[in-house]
């Protein structure tokens, strides 16, 4: 794979096959589903459903949802969606998240190709990953194609945490990558078919003009498009960049800020002494808060988690002028707030019990961090940040290793 010029304006893999008619002619006469979700837009905001049934050379024949919906109309984690025939464009609609988490044959059956346009957030928990993954198996097992239309990674190059251990895959881990994995989703594709022996016709539609190295987006065409929140509790590119850090809190009784303005920006509990929290952090580990401007802050969900209680907690400030990407480090940061409640509060009941994307026999913080590690280093009162940090360091050089051969773009 040829790195790609970025000396055009920026469009998306959407954008260009809408404009392209070179691109668009392997897809002549072939039927195609399109998987999507409220932020698979054109340009000029278009929905990509609307724009490729328009299309006259196109020939849609059905469409699926991820997580959240096609529309992005389910607001929490876990709450399925169902099938249904679109009202305007006559074709059905199949959920990923609903019954099943994998395509079936039936719903392969009238199309040749399935095309794929998912805003990602750069992290191996978000389940548009895993739903890549489960795509792309079943059209190999279907003998189906799979066109990917690429779109930018907001959390841009930089890699974080601890890869995931053999027998922790779920449908928020697809494969052994570190949380933070620094690939846009046409990118992972390779690894995936790479990793798992998949034979099928794969194609990526790519990015003109990802500049991920560049200020101040770092990943995200900033002033060139708009952000649409890929899901509902994704609402800005501030929570985009804490994500591979803050989504780590939904395994805890620490609120995530669901229920709030800022969700996945900060967090926080009834009980909290945000102020003693936050010293201890930099007493702890000074250069894991790096890169961003951390504030005691108050707020009162009014869902979820302390619903209706005034919470004391921390706000992570990353859009202003000393926000540094190459320092921000969002996993170890989170890693070192547990690590800091831990100490200052020994019995305080961190780690919340339940079945986490329908895993019912193990706690959330492992489903979600792959492995047991990191719960054990913040409950291990002997275990010092550096502990971590060897670990995660590791399994970082390991990914940039293999991040290297699949990049697309400079």
């Amino acid at each position: 794979m040829n790195k790609l010029p970025n000396t055009q304006a920026f469009r998306t893999g959407l954008d260009l096959l809408l404009a392209d008619d070179a691109l668009r002619a392997p897809l002549h006469g072939r039927r195609l589903a399109l998987l999507a979700h409220p932020a698979s837009v054109s340009a000029d905001l278009t929905h990509g459903l609307d724009a490729i049934a328009q299309h006259p050379e196109l020939q849609l024949c059905a469409a699926l949802g991820p997580q959240h919906g096609l529309r992005g109309e389910k607001q929490d984690n876990m709450m399925e969606s169902t099938d249904y025939l679109d009202p305007r464009l006559g074709i059905p609609v199949f959920s990923l998240y609903g019954e099943v988490r994998r395509p079936t044959p039936a719903m392969l059956a009238n199309c040749d190709v399935l095309l794929v346009d998912l805003q990602d957030l750069g992290c191996r928990i978000y389940t548009f990953v895993t739903s890549l993954l489960y795509v792309l198996q079943a059209a190999a097992e279907a003998g189906k194609a799979v066109w990917l239309l690429d779109r930018p990674n907001p959390a841009g190059r930089p890699i974080e945490g601890l890869s995931l251990r053999p027998g922790w895959e779920s449908f928020v881990g697809a494969g052994p990558m570190p949380m933070r994995h620094g690939l846009t989703l046409g990118e992972m594709g390779y690894w995936f078919i790479q990793h798992f022996g998949l034979e099928l016709e794969y194609r990526v539609i790519p990015l003109n003009g990802w500049r991920p190295e560049a200020a101040p987006g770092f990943g995200w065409p900033q002033g060139l498009r708009s952000w649409i929140n890929p899901s509902p509790n994704a609402p800005n590119l501030s929570m985009a960049r804490a994500y591979a850090g803050t989504v780590m809190l939904e395994g805890t009784n620490l609120s995530e800020g669901r229920g709030t303005t800022r969700p996945l920006e900060l967090f926080g509990a009834p009980d909290l002494d945000a102020e003693a929290l936050l010293a201890r952090m930099q007493q702890l580990a000074p250069d894991w808060l790096a890169g961003c401007r951390l504030r005691p802050c108050w707020f009162e969900p009014t869902f979820h988690k302390h619903q209706g209680q005034l919470c004391a907690g921390l706000q992570i400030h990353l859009d202003d002028p000393t926000y540094d990407h190459a320092r921000f480090r969002p996993w170890r940061l989170m890693a070192l707030a547990f690590k800091a409640l831990r100490l200052l509060r020994p019995d305080y009941p961190l780690w919340r019990d339940f079945a986490y994307e329908y895993e019912f026999d193990k706690l959330a913080i492992d489903v979600i961090n792959g492995g047991p590690l990191l719960r054990q280093w913040v409950d291990d009162a002997e275990a010092e940040p550096g502990d971590l940090d060897q670990l995660a360091a590791a399994d970082e050089a390991q990914w940039q290793e293999i991040g290297r051969g699949l990049r697309l773009y400079a």
